[in-house]
């Protein structure tokens, strides 16, 4: 398997060697099968950590080399650098660092080449998912949850975040950290929800209830955006999360269960049925997820599901009509609490960082004690954003809406993935190419599933 991955890597990297100016570099002078493949890979290429040589930082000479797809004054970018700035400021003033960026389309071939020579930097941005396996496979990464457990850190983790890195991996430990903490679920429009007479769902039987009371009130019940296709899939596995377990994709793409089999298919059909109700109005393959998210606060449809990162729609005045307090938020609702409850939520990290195996050291893990323990105020006090780490300052003058994710956050026991977060590329494509077909009735619910199990066929 390990021989399998690294020739994988190796062909990525050939290919990459034909590109250019796949990132510049500048340095702080101040400064299975998801389940089964990666379980077997977790014994053969777990990182072995280094035992802490006591019980605060010796504060070891390290120069660390990050690699990222954020400059230092953009997005993640700044609180990676204010992070490295308070650690040398505040620990340990024999740190440095050298930061690298690549663009976010040539990560996937940065990262094969760096592996094929061996030279994976000390921390480097990645994708969570199906990438992050194959890392895990050939040794390379490092096994973050047993440096937590050596330095003593495993408390700062946010729950929700390590179950989503699990989930995405299919491994007991996981092998990156958090770089953002979304929550995913149905926004709804309290005004319409009034007018129709409908209450928060709870279960999925009133769900349906709910979609048909609008429906028959004359207001478009959900606006999809399957223009984007992602809008499209997200419905189809909520539903089948509810009905066969949070595990469902991962058991797909680790050949434990099939996607053909009865639940999977019974998903597809859901959404074809909603289609073929009315239930997400004309043209439905016409309307991206801007314009979906547009017509909920614009009062032209009720539901619209979408993730935390919303909330910065719903804070602007010029685009949410609604008002303030105009637009509310529930989970998927339950079909059987025994296979999938209400305090599991659709959670993803973002972009994750991992560290290289070939340059882990006790300095390294130092940092990374310092980076958990201390990101989740950095990052509240710097962006007022959650990241997968616990925090202490207060949110007293959130608004409303990012109150109401972070409370959420904090309140959810367990997470679930999208559904192609387990899927390899060949696999991804046909599931999104053909969700539009499956919309329109082109294709039925079963033959969207058979092409789907029939390109993971073709890539084993």
């Amino acid at each position: 398997m390990k021989r399998k991955v690294l020739a994988g890597f190796l062909a990525a990297a050939m290919t990459a060697s034909l590109l250019t100016g796949c990132g510049s570099k500048t340095t702080t002078g101040d400064g299975g099968e998801t389940t089964a493949k990666a379980e077997a890979g977790a014994t053969t290429a777990a990182a072995d950590s280094v035992k802490p040589s006591g019980t605060e930082d010796p504060k070891l000479a390290k120069n660390m080399k990050i690699l990222s797809i954020w400059a230092e004054d953009n997005d993640n970018g700044v609180l990676l650098k204010a992070l490295c700035e308070k650690y040398q400021s505040e620990v340990n003033p024999n740190f440095t660092w050298d930061y690298e960026v690549v663009s976010s389309d040539n990560l996937r071939q940065k990262v094969a080449t760096l592996v094929a020579s061996n030279d994976l930097p000390d921390m480097f941005v990645y994708e969570s998912g199906k990438p992050i396996v194959d890392l895990i496979d050939a040794g390379k990464i490092v096994n973050v949850s047993q440096v937590l457990k050596d330095f003593d850190c495993e408390a700062s983790m946010n729950p929700s975040a390590v179950s989503s890195l699990k989930n995405l991996s299919g491994t007991e430990d996981i092998y990156d950290l958090p770089l953002g903490m979304n929550v995913e679920g149905f926004w709804y429009n309290k005004a319409l929800f009034e007018q129709a007479g409908c209450e928060v769902p709870k279960t999925w039987d009133e769900f349906e209830e709910v979609l048909a009371k609008l429906k028959a009130a004359g207001i478009q019940p959900i606006s999809c955006g399957a223009a984007d296709k992602w809008g499209a899939t997200r419905l189809l596995n909520a539903y089948l999360v509810r009905i066969a377990g949070p595990n469902a994709m991962a058991d797909a793409d680790a050949g434990t269960a099939k996607y053909t089999d009865e639940n999977y298919v019974k998903a597809a059909q859901k959404i074809q049925d909603w289609a073929n109700a009315g239930y997400f109005g004309e043209g439905v393959n016409t309307v991206d997820m801007n314009t979906a998210g547009s017509m909920l606060l614009t009062g032209q449809s009720a539901i619209f599901y979408t993730g935390s990162w919303f909330t910065s729609n719903l804070n602007d005045p010029s685009q949410n009509l609604a008002g303030e307090d105009g637009i509310g938020f529930f989970n998927v609702p339950v079909v059987d609490a025994s296979i999938s409850d209400e305090n599991s939520w659709s959670m993803n990290c973002g972009n994750i960082l991992a560290f290289g195996q070939k340059n882990y050291d006790e300095a390294t893990g130092w940092f990374i004690k310092y980076f958990v323990e201390n990101m989740g105020d950095l990052a509240m006090e710097i962006q007022g954003s959650v990241k997968g780490y616990n925090y202490t300052v207060e949110t007293d003058n959130a608004s409303g809406y990012t109150q109401m994710v972070l409370d959420t956050i904090n309140s959810a026991q367990s997470a679930f993935t999208w559904f192609e977060a387990t899927m390899g590329n060949e696999v991804q494509n046909v599931a999104k190419d053909g969700i539009q077909t499956l919309l329109t009735g082109e294709l039925s619910a079963e033959d969207y599933m058979k092409s789907i199990q029939e390109a993971w066929d073709m890539a084993q």
